[in-house]
């Protein structure tokens, strides 16, 4: 097939640091070319994937992401590219909105965000015209009024990713912390968690807007020291390196998260996950084999005294296998295949 697949433009692919839908198309991407298809990916001009690539935009737009102009321009240029493919695939919000204009060229788009009250009003109107595929049935519940052509879980490439021992680093054992600095990521509840059973951690998080630093002076500055450090932001291969030398990474999301990468990430590392039955979760972590799925944050401490029952090799087999970037693109090809034909 011929496809077109469009990038949000507000960070390369794949991201250089932070970029969990980034990492997504990335994956997907390489597993379509892979897979023998015929690929354009619709991007920035300083992303670095792989595959045949095209663009309006030399560099991504990060420092006004979300307004209108910016995106405009970038989707503007990806239909005039994507015309003669047979279907495209847009991860931009604006995007299916405007494939209005190309009535013959079928298009589907993926909801990366959760169901808030703004994107369920736009997507609900949305629907009717342009196929929506969700990343989780969890995210799917959250507006149960729209319709969702197919949930389709996200997957990674298990050989991108080191495996690892879980034995630390030079100072010792450490429970991991990666992600957004963010209230509703919880990294104060993971300093709490990994205190109160005795053990070191590490937080490595995107900190760049005003109200990630207010959260983390108001509520994770003060419980830092020496068995709770924050190490910034940190680089892809400096990611994949605490990953795979942690015991556990710790995922303690108190809201409907819609999906979750960095959990797929640490069990391709073979590093389990200790995460809240909360969002996506329990559609991604297979409880006493892959990591623990915790009712509380005493229960929580409680499943750190039990992570050496776990072994790691199961982990990685569920991103070989389940989660892998071969079963995502199937998936998606599957999809593509049905909307083209209709």
């Amino acid at each position: 097939m011929r496809i077109a697949l469009i990038a949000p433009p507000w960070t390369p692919i794949p991201p250089p640091l932070y970029g969990g839908i980034e990492l997504v198309v990335d994956q997907l991407a390489r597993g379509l070319v892979a897979a023998g298809h015929d690929l354009t990916l619709f991007t920035t001009g300083d992303s670095t994937c792989p595959v045949p690539k095209a663009w309006v935009l030399p560099e991504a737009e990060g420092m006004r992401i979300g307004m209108a102009v910016p995106e405009l321009r970038h989707v503007l240029g990806a239909y005039e590219v994507a015309q003669d493919h047979d279907v495209v695939h847009d991860h931009t919000v604006m995007g299916p909105f405007y494939a209005e204009r190309y009535r013959d060229l079928p298009v589907i788009t993926t909801i990366h965000g959760p169901f808030n009250d703004e994107l369920t009003d736009i997507y609900r109107v949305l629907a009717a015209r342009v196929p929506i595929v969700a990343i989780s049935e969890a995210q799917r519940r959250g507006a149960p009024d729209v319709p969702v052509v197919r949930v389709i879980h996200h997957g990674v490439e298990a050989s991108d990713f080191p495996m690892g021992e879980g034995g630390g680093d030079a100072d010792g054992d450490f429970l991991l912390f990666l992600g957004r600095m963010a209230p509703d990521k919880g990294a104060h509840r993971a300093i709490e968690v990994a205190r109160k059973a005795g053990a070191r951690i590490l937080l490595a998080a995107k900190m760049r807007e005003q109200w990630e630093r207010d959260y983390f002076d108001e509520q994770v500055a003060p419980l830092l020291g020496p068995d709770a450090v924050y190490l910034g932001e940190v680089s892809h291969e400096r990611k994949l390196e605490l990953l795979a030398d942690a015991r556990a990474l710790v995922f303690p999301i108190r809201w409907n998260e819609p999906f979750g990468m960095v959990m797929l990430e640490s069990m391709a590392c073979g590093t389990p996950v200790l995460a809240f039955p909360e969002g996506a979760a329990p559609e991604v972590v297979d409880h006493g084999k892959t990591g623990f799925l915790c009712d509380d944050e005493a229960a929580m401490v409680e499943a750190v005294s039990h992570l050496d029952d776990l072994s790691r090799a199961d982990c990685r087999a569920a991103v070989e296998g389940y989660f892998s970037t071969e079963r995502m693109v199937a998936d998606h090809v599957a999809l593509y295949q049905e909307v083209a034909s209709a």
